[in-house]
């Protein structure tokens, strides 16, 4: 199992950094890879991702989520292995800081390489870039999921 840890800053306040997360149909706007994410239910997301001409689907289940603090997740069936967390911590009115951790299996020779050489690190780092990017511009989320999933 490999691990990925990053972190940004983005210029608005929390509850907004946070309800644009709970919008994960709108992943493939700023995750690089990600072709489409289907929202099953409050708890259940099936994804499709095209990363280095491979394609994949899975299926993840939140499994911990408390609103304006944080989402974890796991897989539960397809051709990734994972689990995640990000958090949202408030640094002022207007900032918010936002962590990812996730946690993965590589699986095949391109993926092993890619773990090994740094690719998947920049590509998370990049997608909070873009995540930045995309939640900055616009200046407030486009939907919200305020619901309170705990753990089992």
């Amino acid at each position: 199992m490999s691990t990925v840890r990053e972190s940004i800053e983005v210029e608005v306040p929390l509850h907004t950094a946070y309800n644009q997360w709970t919008q994960f149909t709108e992943f493939p706007r700023f995750m690089e890879g990600v072709d489409q994410v289907t929202q099953v239910d409050d708890r259940h997301n099936h994804w499709s991702t095209s990363i280095a001409g491979v394609r994949r689907e899975f299926d993840t289940e939140i499994v911990d989520q408390l609103p304006d603090e944080r989402i974890a997740w796991r897989t539960t069936s397809g051709d990734v292995r994972q689990q995640g967390l990000v958090t949202f911590k408030r640094l002022d009115e207007s900032h918010t800081e936002v962590n990812l951790a996730l946690v993965f299996e590589p699986t095949g020779v391109a993926e092993k390489a890619a773990d090994m050489t740094g690719v998947l690190d920049r590509r998370i780092k990049g997608d909070l870039h873009r995540f930045k990017d995309f939640i900055e511009r616009r200046g407030q989320e486009d939907g919200a999921w305020r619901g309170r999933i705990g753990p089992a």
